[in-house]
C-alpha cells in the first residue's frame, strides 16, 4: 500500500519549514536541533518528499526548501534509508519532474542528481532511461524538467556515463541529444547543447562518433536569437578548439568571424565565452596563421571590451571620490591565503626559480570584482596575443593607444593604461623607442584624481619595470619610486594595495640599485604600517619581505633596524599563534631575518622559541587528529610550514649564533617527525630547514644523522620536485660537513641521484643540485661512488683518486659555467674505457655533455 502521511506529522514538517525561514538565530538553532531529532525517524524523509512533489496548496519556496533539505539528508545519510523510503522517493521524483513550477522542477532535478551522486546510477537501472523517454512527452514542463536533470547528471557523472560499468548509455543519449538542438523551446535547445559540451574535453567515443554531426548542429544554431543557446555554441567551440581542432580548420574563417560578432554580444555572458576562444586559439599552434588576417579587426574588439563597464563603475565606486583608507575591511574582503615552501638552491650565476612555479602576474588589479568578467578576458587575451605575435602586433594597436591613453574620459584612459600593461611582455622589444615618452606619462597618471586610474597605472608601471630599471636612475627609477611610495600611503585602499604591489616588482627588478634611498623606503613604509587596514597589511608584509631579499645585507644598519624591526616586532606580539595573519608576517620575518644577519640577534630568541611551539603544536594536533578524528579537527599545517621556513632565514641570517638556540630546544626532535610527514610542502621545508642548521651548527645535526639519511634517501622522488630538490641540497650540505664519514650513507641516495640526472624534462634547479650533490659525494668518497672497471682492478687507487678531483671540478663548472683548465676535455669517460688510458687529470663524465655544451655555446675549450 502506498505510504500516505499522518496529518499531524505533516502540520508538525510544515511548521518546521516556516520556522527554518525565520531571520532570529535562536530560532534557527531550534530548527536545527529539531532537524537533528526528526532525522531519527526513517519516514521523516517521506514527508519532505511529500511536501516537495504532492502538497501544491502549500507555496513554491516552502516546498522546494523542504526538497533541499531532503537533499542534505541524502548526501549525510543515504546509506542509511530504508528501501522502501528510498525507493518512494525516487518514484516521486520521477512521477513528478514535470511539476508546472520552475522552481519545483529544478530542486527536483538537483535531489535525483544528488541521489544518483551516492552511487546509486548502477542501482537505479530506470533512471537513465526513464528520463531519456520523457524527453519525448508534449508535455513542456516533463520535458524541461527531465532535461534539467540530465543535464546535471551530465555535469556531475560524465565520467560514469562513458564506462562499461553502465553499458555506456551515452551511445543512446548523445544522439538523442543531438535530436533537440532544433527544439523550437530555446531552453531545450540550451539544455541539449549544455549536456553534450560536458563529453568535449574527455573525448568521449560516443560523442567523437558524432562529433560532424555535432559540429554541424552548433553552425547551425550560430544565429540563435536566445542568449543562452549562443552562449553555449560559444563554450562548445572553444572547448572543440582544445580537443578537435583538426575538425574546425576547415572552417576556421567562419568561426572566427563568428566569435568576432559574438565576443561584441550585448549579453555579456556571451561575450565573455566568446572572448575565451582568443585565449584558447592563442595556445594553438595555428594560431599566427589563423589569425593573421584577422587582427585588423580583433584588436579594437578585444581593447574595447577592456573598459570598465558602468555596473564595474558602480560596483567600484569609481565616480564616487572619497578616502576610505579610514574604513575596517570586513572578512570577506579577504581572500584565504597559502603559503609556498622555501624551496633551496645553491647560490650562483643567473640563479632561477624553480621551473613551472606560479608567479600571481594577474592582467588586471580588479581583486574586487574578482569573478572572472569581459575586461579581464580581454586583457589576458590580449596579452597571450601579444606573446604570440609580438611586435606585429603593435601597427594594430599603436593607432588606437595614443588616443585611449590621452582620452579627457578617464573610463577610456584607465582603458588605455591596461592595454599598455597588457602587452608589455609580448611587444617589450617593439614599445622600447616609445617608452622614453610614456614613462613620464604613466608616472604622471599615479596622481589621476580617479582612483581607478591611479591603481591601473601602478600595475602597467610594475609590468615595465625591467626597463626603467635598464635606465640611468634619474631619468624613471628615481621618479616612478618617489610617485609609488607616496601611493603607497594614498587615502584610496585600491590604490594602496597596487601601488604596494607595484613596490614589490620594482624591488625585485631593482636590486640594490635601491640601496641609496632605503632611509626613504623604509619610513614610507613603516608609516603604512598606522594607516593600513587589515587587506593591505598582509600585502605590506610582502613588501617588506620582498625589499629584504632585494638588497640583502645592506639592510643591516643601526638606523634601518631601528625603523624597521619596531613596528615588526608590534605586529608580531599582537598576533595569537592560531591567527592566519602570521602567515605573510613570518614569511617577511624570514625574509628579514635572512637580509639582517647579526643585526637580527637582539630578536632571534622569542622568535625562534615562538616558532618551534607553532610546529609542535601542530604536530600534536596532527596526531591528536589521526587518533581520534571524531573528537579533534585536522590542524592547518600552513602555521607549522611558515614556522620552519623562518627558522631556516634565521639559520641563514644568524650562522653560527642559532648554536644556542638549537641547543635549549628540541627542534631536531620535531624535525625528524616533519622530515616523515605526509604533506610533501611540510617534508619540503623540514629539509630546508636541515641544510641550514647543517651550514649553521652541524654538531647539533650530526649525532641526527644514522636517522636522517634513510629519509633523505626515500624522498629523492622526482615527482615532488621541490621535496626531492630540497632533499638533494640538504644532502650535498651534510656531505661538505661529514668528509669521509659520509661512506656508510653513499649508497641510500647515490643510486636515486644518478636516476634524477638522466631523467629527462628534469627541471633546471632541481638538475643543478643533483650534479652537485653528486659531484660532492665523489669528492668525500670517491671509492664509493666511481665506476672501476672489472678488467682493471689493479688500477683502483690510480683511477679513484682523480676522480675526486674531477667531481668536484664537474659540480663546479656545472654551477658556474666556469670549466678549469686542467680538465681534459679531449678524453672522455668513453675514451678511456675503450682505450684503457687512465690520464691523472681526467676530462668530463660524459662525453655527450661536453659535447652539447659546447653545440649549446658556441665555446670550444681547449
Amino acid at each position: 500500500m502506498e505510504w500516505q502521511p499522518d496529518e499531524q506529522g505533516l502540520q508538525q514538517v510544515l511548521q518546521l519549514l516556516k520556522d527554518s525561514q525565520s531571520p532570529d538565530t535562536a530560532t534557527q538553532r531550534a530548527v536545527q536541533e529539531k532537524l537533528e531529532q526528526l532525522n531519527q525517524f526513517p519516514d521523516f524523509n517521506n514527508y519532505l518528499i511529500f511536501v516537495l512533489t504532492s502538497l501544491k496548496s502549500e507555496d513554491e519556496p516552502t516546498r522546494s526548501l523542504s526538497g533541499l533539505i531532503l537533499k542534505n539528508n541524502v548526501k549525510a545519510h543515504y546509506q542509511n534509508f530504508p528501501p522502501l523510503v528510498a525507493d518512494f522517493i525516487k518514484r516521486e521524483c520521477l512521477n513528478n519532474i514535470g511539476d508546472p513550477s520552475p522552481l519545483i522542477r529544478a530542486t527536483i532535478g538537483i535531489l535525483i542528481t544528488t541521489i544518483a551522486s551516492k552511487g546509486e546510477l548502477q542501482t537505479w537501472p530506470e533512471l537513465l532511461p526513464q528520463l531519456c523517454n520523457l524527453l519525448n512527452s508534449e508535455d513542456y514542463n516533463t520535458c524541461e524538467g527531465s532535461f534539467g536533470a540530465l543535464q546535471k547528471i551530465c555535469e556531475d557523472s560524465s565520467e560514469l556515463l562513458d564506462s562499461d560499468a553502465l553499458n555506456r548509455p551515452l551511445n543512446i543519449m548523445i544522439p538523442k541529444f543531438l535530436q533537440f538542438f532544433k527544439h523550437c523551446s530555446p531552453k531545450i535547445r540550451s539544455h541539449a547543447i549544455a549536456c553534450v559540451n560536458q563529453f568535449i574535453s574527455s573525448r568521449a567515443q560516443a560523442l567523437m562518433d558524432h562529433i560532424d554531426t555535432f559540429i554541424e548542429s552548433l553552425f547551425a544554431l550560430a544565429g540563435d536569437e536566445d542568449c543562452e543557446v549562443r552562449k553555449n555554441v560559444c563554450r562548445a567551440l572553444v572547448m572543440l578548439l582544445e580537443v578537435r581542432i583538426d575538425r574546425l580548420i576547415p572552417h576556421m574563417h567562419s568561426i572566427i568571424q563568428y566569435m568576432l560578432q559574438r565576443t561584441q554580444d550585448p549579453d555579456e555572458n556571451v561575450s565573455l565565452e566568446a572572448c575565451e576562444f582568443w585565449l584558447t586559439l592563442a595556445e594553438q599552434p595555428v594560431c599566427k596563421e589563423a589569425l593573421s588576417g584577422h587582427l585588423v579587426q580583433l584588436i579594437p574588439i578585444l581593447v574595447n571590451g577592456m573598459k570598465y563597464s558602468e555596473i564595474d563603475i558602480i560596483l567600484l565606486k569609481g565616480d564616487v571620490e572619497e578616502e576610505d583608507d579610514t574604513v575596517p575591511d570586513s572578512e570577506q574582503d579577504i581572500k584565504p591565503r597559502f603559503h609556498k615552501s622555501r624551496t633551496v638552491t645553491l647560490q650562483h650565476e643567473g640563479g632561477e626559480g624553480e621551473e613551472g612555479e606560479d608567479h600571481d602576474d594577474d592582467d588586471d588589479d580588479d581583486d574586487t570584482l574578482s569573478d572572472w568578467n569581459l575586461r579581464k578576458c580581454s586583457a589576458a587575451a590580449l596579452d597571450v596575443l601579444a606573446n604570440v605575435f609580438r611586435d606585429e602586433l603593435l601597427p594594430h594597436l599603436l593607432p588606437l593607444l595614443k588616443g585611449l591613453l590621452f582620452h579627457p574620459d578617464w573610463v577610456v584612459k584607465e582603458s588605455g593604461i591596461l592595454v599598455l600593461g597588457a602587452i608589455a611582455e609580448g611587444c617589450m622589444q617593439g614599445m622600447v623607442p616609445y617608452l622614453p615618452e610614456l614613462m613620464p606619462h604613466l608616472i604622471q597618471c599615479l596622481c589621476d584624481k580617479k582612483a581607478l586610474v591611479r591603481s591601473i597605472a601602478c600595475w602597467t608601471l610594475s609590468r615595465y619595470a625591467h626597463w626603467v630599471v635598464s635606465q640611468p636612475p634619474d631619468s624613471h627609477l628615481k621618479p616612478l619610486m618617489t610617485e609609488l611610495l607616496k601611493r603607497i600611503l594614498d587615502g584610496n585602499k585600491r590604490v594602496q594595495e597596487a601601488a604596494c604591489s607595484a613596490f614589490a616588482t620594482l624591488e625585485e627588478e631593482a636590486c640594490t640599485e635601491l640601496v641609496p634611498y632605503l632611509s626613504f623606503i623604509l619610513d614610507t613604509l613603516v608609516f603604512a604600517f598606522g594607516k593600513y587596514q587589515h587587506k593591505n597589511l598582509l600585502i605590506l608584509y610582502d613588501a617588506i619581505g620582498t625589499l629584504a631579499d632585494s638588497v640583502g645585507h645592506h639592510l643591516n644598519q643601526p638606523e634601518y633596524i631601528e625603523k624597521l624591526m619596531p613596528p615588526l616586532i608590534a605586529k608580531w606580539n599582537e598576533l595569537k599563534d592560531e591567527d592566519k595573519d602570521l602567515f605573510p608576517l613570518l614569511e617577511c620575518l624570514s625574509s628579514v631575518a635572512t637580509a639582517l644577519q647579526s643585526g637580527f640577534l637582539p630578536y632571534c630568541e622569542p622568535v625562534y622559541q615562538r616558532c618551534v611551539t607553532l610546529v609542535q603544536k601542530t604536530l600534536a594536533q596532527a596526531m591528536m587528529y589521526s587518533q581520534q578524528p571524531d573528537q579533534y579537527e585536522a590542524p592547518d599545517k600552513d602555521f607549522m610550514i611558515v614556522a620552519l621556513d623562518l627558522l631556516s632565514g634565521l639559520a641563514e641570517g644568524l650562522g653560527g649564533h642559532v648554536d644556542q638556540l638549537v641547543s635549549r630546544s628540541n627542534i631536531m626532535t620535531l624535525l625528524f617527525q616533519c622530515m616523515q610527514d605526509t604533506m610533501p610542502e611540510v617534508r619540503q621545508s623540514s629539509f630546508a630547514l636541515l641544510g641550514d642548521l647543517t651550514k649553521a651548527c652541524f654538531p647539533h645535526v650530526k649525532p641526527c644523522i644514522a636517522e636522517f639519511m634513510p629519509i633523505l634517501g626515500t624522498n629523492l622522488n622526482p615527482e615532488f620536485i621541490s621535496v626531492c630538490n630540497n632533499a638533494t641540497w640538504a644532502i650535498g650540505e651534510i656531505c661538505m660537513q661529514m668528509g669521509v664519514e659520509m661512506q656508510p650513507y653513499v649508497s641510500l641516495v647515490l643510486n636515486q641521484l644518478v636516476e634524477i640526472i638522466n631523467r629527462p624534462n628534469t627541471p633546471k634547479t632541481l638538475l643543478e643540485n643533483t650534479a652537485i650533490t653528486i659531484g660532492r659525494l665523489g669528492y668525500v668518497c670517491p671509492q664509493e661512488v666511481v665506476y672501476v672497471p672489472t678488467e682493471h682492478p689493479d688500477l683502483h687507487d690510480d683511477w679513484c683518486k682523480p676522480w675526486g678531483k674531477l667531481y668536484q671540478n664537474w659540480a663546479v663548472s656545472y654551477r658556474t659555467g666556469l670549466y678549469p683548465t686542467e680538465l681534459n676535455w679531449a678524453v672522455s669517460y668513453r675514451t678511456i674505457l675503450r682505450t684503457g688510458l687512465y690520464p691523472t687529470e681526467l676530462g668530463c663524465i660524459l662525453q655527450n655533455w661536453a659535447v652539447s655544451y659546447t653545440y649549446r655555446t658556441g665555446l670550444y675549450p681547449t
